[in-house]
């Protein structure tokens, strides 16, 4: 049996991630086994750029936050080696970012995800990737706008 002080510790843990899941805009599950330290420093560089907190935690904790939240159903992606990006403002940016690395590394494969309350599988997070930025929309609009009729 765990000791009061390391329980303590993975209670904390759990509030924080559920807390976070809870305010996000969106998050991605990830598998991101077999990744090289070069690219998981790129990869770190790139979420932290983009206000994305990426991060990973043990599948049972993970888990239990998940249940916190309500996120029940992701819990069956929770397995091997699992970490998830979560974004509090931009809900395309984490899967944007990491449908970009799972492209460039074979191991490296997204899971699942969640946006505005609800879980989404690795097909949606693509599709989700696949919307273009805030800017783009707002530059493609103001540019149909101006132009002539």
């Amino acid at each position: 049996m765990p000791s009061q002080k390391i329980l303590e510790q993975k209670q904390n843990v759990v509030a924080e991630l559920a807390e976070k899941m809870k305010n996000a805009a969106s998050g991605v599950l990830v598998k991101y086994e077999g990744i090289t330290v070069e690219d998981d420093t790129k990869l770190r560089a790139a979420l932290r750029a983009a206000g994305v907190e990426y991060s990973v935690v043990k599948n049972t904790l993970t888990g239990r936050a998940c249940d916190e939240v309500g996120f029940g159903e992701m819990k069956q992606y929770l397995s091997g080696m699992t970490a998830i990006a979560i974004s509090a403002e931009d809900a395309v940016a984490p899967a944007k970012i990491m449908k970009e690395y799972a492209e460039k590394i074979e191991s490296f494969e997204i899971k699942a995800g969640f946006v505005e309350g609800a879980v989404i599988d690795a097909t949606a997070v693509n599709a989700l990737a696949e919307i273009p930025s805030r800017e783009t929309l707002l530059s493609k609009l103001l540019g149909s706008m101006i132009s002539p009729l």
